[in-house]
C-alpha cells in the first residue's frame, strides 16, 4: 500500500457525460470515494484538470493564441479545486488548495515544504493552475507535483477501465493492457498520458495506476495497490 499518493482527475469527472461545467452530484460522488481512500491512512495529493470549464485552443476558435488559451486553461483548474475543496470539507475532509499561478485571495500559493506539511498533518492537498506555464498539460503537472513530494505513486482516474491498445471508444477490438513499462508505451505511442509526463514518471520510477474513476471503492484500491486498471512500471 502505498503512503503517500498523487491522484490526477480530468475535469471532465465533475460533470456529467457530454457536458460542461461543475455537476453537484458528480461532485458529490468524487468527494465521497476521496474520503473512503483515506482511511487506508494514506496522504493524498490531487491534481485537477478543466477540461470541463475549458478544453484551450480548441474552445478557442481560433481568435485565441495557444498561450493564453493554455492560461486560460491553468485559471478554469483553480476554479475546480476550489469546487473539490468545498465538497469535501462539506464532508469533513481537510483540505488545502495550493496553486502555480499566485490568487492569494482564493488559495494558497504552492511551496514545497508546505505542501509535504499539508500532508503530513493529513490534509488532502489540491494543487491547481497546472505546472503554472503554458504547453504543459495537467498530466504533466501531475508527474511533476508528485516528483516534487515525493509520492510512492501516481493514480489516474479516467473515464474508462485503464489503459488499451487502441482507443476503446473508436474501435470496439480494442484489447485493455493490464502491465506494462513506460519505455513500451512512450514507443507505442498510447495516448492515455503525453510523452511529458510519462517521461518524468519514468526519470522518477514511480508507480503509476491507471483506473476507471466511475467503479465505486475504485480509488481505495488504487491506493492500496490492488489489482485493477493498468500499471505502467
Amino acid at each position: 500500500m502505498s503512503k503517500r499518493v498523487l491522484l490526477k482527475l480530468s475535469g471532465e469527472a465533475l460533470t456529467l457525460a457530454d457536458a460542461r461545467g461543475i455537476a453537484p452530484a458528480a461532485l458529490k460522488d468524487i468527494a465521497a470515494e476521496i474520503k473512503g481512500a483515506l482511511s487506508t491512512k494514506c496522504q493524498l495529493g490531487i491534481v485537477i484538470g478543466g477540461g470541463n470549464i475549458w478544453r484551450g485552443a480548441r474552445d478557442g476558435g481560433g481568435m485565441i493564441d495557444r498561450v493564453n488559451a493554455d492560461n486560460m486553461g491553468m485559471l478554469a483548474t483553480i476554479i475546480n479545486a476550489i469546487a473539490l475543496q468545498s465538497a469535501l470539507e462539506e464532508i469533513k475532509v481537510e483540505t488545502r488548495v495550493m496553486t502555480a499561478i499566485n490568487v492569494y485571495q482564493l488559495a494558497e500559493p504552492f511551496i514545497k515544504r508546505k505542501a509535504i506539511r499539508h500532508l503530513e498533518k493529513r490534509r488532502v492537498v489540491i494543487f491547481a493552475g497546472g505546472t503554472g506555464n503554458p504547453f504543459f498539460t495537467t498530466d504533466t503537472a501531475a508527474a511533476l507535483r508528485a516528483s516534487e513530494i515525493k509520492a510512492d505513486a501516481i493514480l489516474k482516474a479516467t473515464q474508462v477501465d485503464g489503459v488499451y491498445d487502441r482507443d476503446p471508444k473508436e474501435n470496439a477490438r480494442a484489447k485493455l493492457i493490464r502491465k506494462i513499462t513506460y519505455g513500451e508505451a512512450i514507443k507505442r505511442g498510447l495516448r492515455f498520458m503525453d510523452t511529458a509526463a510519462l517521461a518524468l514518471c519514468l526519470e522518477n520510477k514511480f508507480r503509476l495506476c491507471v483506473f476507471n474513476l466511475h467503479k465505486k471503492g475504485n480509488i481505495k484500491k488504487a491506493v492500496e495497490g490492488k489489482n485493477i486498471g493498468t500499471v505502467i512500471y
